[in-house]
């Protein structure tokens, strides 16, 4: 698969109470990312619990389930991608503690909200790409070390290796240069 130069493979979340507002977000980003539109706190807990999401764009003031409740909840779940708060709430000193990556106020243009997935993606890329290199490296080096055997036999070892594969999938799909990814494995990690 090869890199790509948009965000084009990145999968967006709007959440948004407001129908009319995140159809409006989505469409702004139609044809740009992959995305899709729930309305409210607990449909976006739920498609984050059931599918792979990015980037979340996620509105602060909704009844019921807040975003900041949200946010709180994702948090708790191990959620593993960005999170940008889209809201027409005016940030105060709280933002401090709270564990978003962005925070774009409402009204949002087109271009600002296409630059925040571009730029989110391509920090998750790199952030994905990290840990699957540190995770790769060990599963590369115990496999040249160990026989095959004692490794694929290992419960520890097959899960790392499944995880590896997991990230180098995700990293391939949000990278826009792939080309990382064939240098890394070009180092020697075998017996000298």
């Amino acid at each position: 698969m090869a890199g790509n130069d948009s965000a084009t493979d990145v999968r967006t979340l709007i959440v948004d109470d407001e129908q009319e507002v995140a159809d409006a977000y989505a469409l702004r980003l139609r044809g740009y990312c992959d995305v899709e539109t729930v309305y409210s706190g607990e449909a976006a807990l739920s498609t984050v619990a059931d599918t792979t999401v990015d980037i979340v764009l996620l509105d602060r003031h909704m009844p019921g389930m807040s975003g900041d409740d949200v946010l709180s909840e994702l948090v708790d779940r191990g959620y593993y991608g960005r999170v940008v708060m889209v809201t027409a709430v005016d940030p105060g000193i709280e933002v401090l503690d709270m564990p978003f990556d962005d925070y774009l106020c409402k009204p949002v243009d087109r271009e600002d909200v296409r630059s925040v997935v571009d730029q989110q993606q391509r920090i998750l890329a790199y952030e994905t790409l990290g840990t699957y290199f540190s995770v790769e490296a060990k599963r590369a080096v115990l496999e040249t070390e160990l026989n095959s055997e004692t490794h694929h036999e290992h419960e520890r070892f097959v899960a790392m290796a499944e995880r590896a594969e997991r990230l180098e999938t995700r990293a391939r799909r949000l990278l826009t240069d792939e080309n990382i990814l064939h240098r890394f494995d070009e180092i020697n990690r075998g017996e000298v």
